[in-house]
């Protein structure tokens, strides 16, 4: 699928890589997407959640070498 923005989130804890999602789906316009890179495991639980409560979509999630690949549509 193809994305217009990427965030390397690998490294960051808990609640980093939400807040820097957060961050980066501002500047995009809405029905944009999100690439994002987490190897946080708190994130399974989180980025979907996040999207929920913001309005945005998460349409995969995929574990990649010991990390989890995001694609979140800005809402």
């Amino acid at each position: 699928m193809t994305y217009d923005a990427e965030l390397d989130a690998r490294g960051l804890l808990c609640p980093l890589p939400v807040l820097k999602a957060r961050k980066r789906l501002g500047a995009l316009a809405s029905g944009q997407v999100l690439r994002m890179t987490a190897d946080d495991p708190a994130a399974i639980v989180d980025v979907p959640h996040f999207c929920a409560e913001a309005g945005h979509k998460m349409l995969d999630c995929q574990d990649t070498d010991g990390a989890q690949v995001y694609l979140i549509r800005k809402g």
